[in-house]
């Protein structure tokens, strides 16, 4: 189990950072997105934390999180939510970001 003491405004950025990322690049609109949705400090050390996780890593970090957040493990559908409109954010969802949000609702659902 991954040590995850999050804020819901930590687990928040670094799922957003997760899907940004699911397509290996980070779009000027989904950064922005991401800042719309948390502050830039937070952004800032949840992103550091990101880049030195490899996928298991993440995914096992964004489990952990969720399910130790009342307000995502009473009710998912406002976690997917955020991840479609951050899949979204660049106008469109491509297939890896597609795939990342399927696999996702599986696992947290």
């Amino acid at each position: 189990m991954a040590n995850t003491n999050w804020t819901k405004q930590e687990l928040v950025a670094y799922i957003l950072l997760y899907v940004a990322h699911s397509d290996l690049q980070e779009t000027k609109k989904e950064h922005e997105y991401i800042l719309s949705r948390v502050d830039a400090e937070t952004y800032k050390h949840i992103k550091v934390e990101f880049d030195a996780d490899n996928d298991y890593q993440s995914i096992t970090k964004i489990v952990d999180a969720v399910n130790t957040e009342p307000t995502y493990s009473n009710n998912p559908d406002a976690l997917f939510a955020d991840i479609k409109l951050m899949a979204f954010a660049d106008g469109h969802m491509d297939q890896m970001e597609h795939a990342i949000y399927n696999s996702l609702k599986k696992i947290l659902s």
